[in-house]
C-alpha cells in the first residue's frame, strides 16, 4: 500500500526553497496552529520537526506561492509560545490570502485521508500533483479522484424591509441564520434556492439575484449566496430541520452569529445597508 510522499522528504521539497517562501499550515483536526499572536508559526521547519505529521501535502497558495499543510493527532499538543484554535475562530483575523490558503488547506487534508481507497474498485491509491489528486494503483482501474466540492445555496429572502430567518435545533439558543442548504444532484443552484425554501417553511419566491460565494472547509462546501424576494405563502416549518422561522423587520433582527467572514452575516449586512441601518445593529 502507497500513501503518497514521504512526509520528511516533503517537507525538506519545500523548504529547501527557502524558509521564508512557503507558508505552513498545521492543523489538529479543524484546529490551526497559530502563534501567540494568532498569526501562522514564525518558525514552521523547527514546528514540524517537533511534532512529526500523520500527513502532509503540497500546494499552490491563492497567488501562486509554495504551501505545505500538515495534519497531526487530535491529541498533540501545541508547541512553547503556539496554540491550536479552531478555523472559524480566526476567519475574522487573518489575513484574506491567509484565510483562502487556510481553506484550501483543510479541504486538501480532508480529501487526502477520504480518500485512500479507490471508490470504483476498492484499491489503495497514491497521491499524485499538479494538479492534486489520488489515483489509483489498480492497473486495470487508474482512476483518478479530485478534491470534492459540495455547492450549499445560502439565502436571504426579503419582503420590503423584513427578512426571513430560522434557527436550527443545532443553534445556540437565540441565534438565527438565513435558510440554507445544499444542491441536488441534477439541480440548478436557483432550483435548489426555490426547493430548500419550500421545503423548510412551505414559502414561495421570485427575483433571485446572486449575492456572492466562499469556500466553507468545514469539510468541503461552496457556500453560494443569494438575496430573493417573498413570493407567497405562510411559514410552516419543517419540523425535523427548522426549529423556527420568521420575518424580522430590519430594526428588530435577533442576536445571529458573529463571524463576520460568514455569508449570512455578509447577507444582513448588506440587507441593513440598503435600509440605511447599520450592522451589526447598535447596541
Amino acid at each position: 500500500m502507497t500513501h503518497g510522499p514521504d512526509p520528511v522528504a516533503l517537507a525538506a521539497s519545500v523548504f529547501g526553497r527557502g524558509a521564508g517562501e512557503a507558508s505552513c499550515f498545521i492543523f489538529r483536526g479543524h484546529q490551526l496552529l497559530v502563534s501567540a499572536a494568532g498569526g501562522l508559526p514564525a518558525a514552521a521547519r523547527q514546528q514540524l520537526g517537533a511534532l512529526p505529521p500523520l500527513r502532509m501535502l503540497e500546494f499552490l497558495g491563492p497567488a501562486g506561492e509554495p504551501c505545505l499543510v500538515a495534519e497531526f493527532e487530535r491529541e498533540r499538543e501545541p508547541p512553547p509560545g503556539h496554540r491550536f484554535e479552531h478555523l472559524k475562530a480566526l476567519l475574522d483575523t487573518l489575513p484574506a490570502a491567509t484565510r483562502s490558503a487556510a481553506a484550501r488547506a483543510l479541504e486538501l487534508l480532508e480529501f487526502d485521508r477520504t480518500h485512500r481507497f479507490c471508490g470504483s474498485c476498492g484499491a489503495p491509491t497514491a497521491l499524485a500533483t499538479q494538479p492534486i489528486a489520488r489515483r489509483c494503483t489498480n492497473p486495470d482501474c487508474g482512476r483518478e479522484h479530485y478534491p470534492r466540492v459540495s455547492p450549499v445555496v445560502i439565502v436571504a429572502v426579503e419582503r420590503g424591509d423584513e427578512i426571513l430567518l430560522g434557527r436550527s435545533p443545532h443553534f445556540p439558543p437565540g441565534l438565527y441564520s438565513t435558510l440554507a442548504g445544499f444542491v441536488d444532484a441534477g439541480e440548478s443552484a436557483e432550483q435548489a434556492v426555490h426547493r430548500e425554501i419550500h421545503e423548510e417553511t412551505q414559502l414561495q419566491v421570485r427575483n433571485l439575484r446572486y449575492f456572492a460565494s466562499q469556500p466553507w472547509p468545514f469539510p468541503h462546501s461552496l457556500m453560494l449566496g443569494y438575496q430573493a424576494e417573498y413570493a407567497g405563502g405562510d411559514i410552516v416549518c419543517a419540523p425535523d430541520e427548522i426549529e423556527d422561522a420568521r420575518f424580522f423587520h430590519v430594526d428588530a433582527l435577533p442576536p445571529v452569529f458573529p463571524m463576520r467572514y460568514a455569508m449570512a452575516n455578509q447577507l444582513l449586512r448588506d440587507f441593513c445597508r440598503r435600509h440605511g441601518r447599520p450592522w451589526p445593529p447598535a447596541g
